[in-house]
C-alpha cells in the first residue's frame, strides 16, 4: 500500500494523491509512505524514484543496523521500532531528499499513523515540511520505547516483591526472561542513540539544524531510555545475586541441621553397635536393668548433645 501526501501553496495539503497525480505537477514537498508494499510497489523505489541501488537493497534485507548514509541526491536512514507485543525489532527505512521524504516499512507501524495525524493537524504552517515529518516519525518511534521499558520495570518489581508467591525456580526463570528483553531493547536503543547523535552533528541536513532543539529532545529521550535499561539490568543482577545467595544460605542451613542430627546419632549408633555383637560372654548381660541403663545413657547423650548444639545457636 502506498500513501501519498503533498503540499503546494495553491492546493494546500493533499493526503489522498496517487503517483500519477504526484507527477502531474510540481509540489513544494511531498511524503510517500510504502506500508507493507507488494513486489511491484517495491520496484518503484528504483524505477520511479531512482534511489541508490545499495539503499534499495538495504530496504529488502532485514535487519540492518540503524544507520545514516549520504548519497548524491538523498539521505538514507535505517531506524528500528519495537513491536510492543512480541518485542521484535521492525525496520523502518527513510529516504530524505530536497522537498520530499519517502518512508518504507514492511509492517504497519503506529508511529506513522500518529505522524500523519500531526501532519493534518499542523497543515498550513510554514515549518511543516519533509523535516517536520522526519521529526514526527523519529519522535513517535522513540516515544513508543517508554511503555515497553516501564512494563518490563513493573515486572521486575513484581519479581523482587514476589507478590505471586512463586518458587525460586520460577522467579529466576522470569528474571532471566526480563534480562533477555532488556538486552533486546539495549541492542535497539544504543544504535538509535548513536544515529541521533550523527543526525545532530551532520552538515548535510540543513533542516535538522533549523530544528536542532526538537531533534535534541529525541536524543535526550534515547539517553533516558538507555539509562532506564541500564538501571533495570543492574536491578535484575542484584535480584539474581540475592536469590542465589538466599538459595545457597538455605542449602547450607539444611546441610547444617542434617549434619547436627547425624552427629547426635553417631554415639548412639556406636553404643548399639557394641551391644549388637554376638559374644558368648557379653558384659552386663546378666544385669537386671542393663537394657534400661543403655537406653538412659543413649537418651542422656542425645539430649546433652542437643542442648549443647542449641546453646551454640546451630538450630537458630
Amino acid at each position: 500500500m502506498i500513501k501519498i501526501a503533498a503540499f503546494s501553496k495553491d492546493e494546500g495539503l493533499r493526503d489522498d494523491l496517487s503517483l500519477k497525480q504526484l507527477s502531474e505537477r510540481d509540489w513544494d514537498w511531498y511524503w510517500v509512505d510504502f506500508e507493507s508494499p507488494a513486489d511491484g510497489e517495491v520496484e518503484l523505489l528504483e524505477s520511479y524514484f531512482h534511489f541508490h541501488p545499495l539503499a534499495v537493497e538495504d530496504c529488502l534485507h532485514d535487519l540492518q543496523r540503524p544507520k545514516l548514509d549520504y548519497y548524491d541526491d538523498h539521505t538514507f536512514f535505517v531506524i528500528h521500532s519495537i513491536n510492543p507485543q512480541t518485542l521484535e525489532r521492525e525496520e523502518i527505512n527513510i529516504f530524505l531528499g530536497e522537498c520530499y521524504i519517502v518512508t518504507f516499512h514492511k509492517k504497519p507501524a503506529k508511529a506513522f499513523d500518529v505522524a500523519r495525524k500531526m501532519l493534518l493537524k499542523h497543515k498550513g504552517k510554514e515549518d511543516v515540511d519533509e523535516y517536520f515529518i522526519l521529526h514526527q516519525i523519529l519522535d513517535k518511534v522513540v516515544d513508543n520505547y517508554f511503555p515497553i521499558v516501564y512494563r518490563i520495570e513493573d515486572h521486575i518489581n513484581e519479581i523482587e516483591d514476589n507478590t505471586k508467591n512463586l518458587s525460586m525456580e520460577r522467579l529466576l526463570d522470569e528474571l532471566f526472561d526480563r534480562r533477555g528483553e532488556l538486552l533486546t531493547l539495549r541492542q535497539t536503543v544504543h544504535p538509535m542513540r548513536d544515529l541521533l547523535y550523527r543526525v545532530l552533528n551532520t552538515h548535510h541536513l540543513d533542516g535538522v539544524r533549523d530544528r536542532r532543539e526538537y531533534f535534541m529532545d529525541i536524543h535526550d529521550h534515547l539517553i533516558k531510555v538507555a539509562d532506564i535499561i541500564a538501571s533495570n539490568r543492574e536491578m535484575t543482577q542484584d535480584i539474581r545475586d540475592s536469590y542465589l545467595s538466599l538459595n545457597s544460605h538455605q542449602t547450607n542451613r539444611t546441610m547444617q541441621i542434617l549434619t547436627v542430627i547425624s552427629v547426635i546419632f553417631m554415639p548412639l549408633t556406636f553404643i548399639v553397635g557394641i551391644y549388637g555383637m554376638n559374644f558368648q560372654h557379653m558384659p552386663e548381660l546378666s544385669w537386671d536393668f542393663g537394657y534400661l541403663a543403655v537406653w538412659v545413657i543413649m537418651l542422656a547423650i542425645a539430649f546433652g548433645m542437643f542442648r549443647w548444639f542449641k546453646n551454640k545457636g546451630w538450630f537458630d
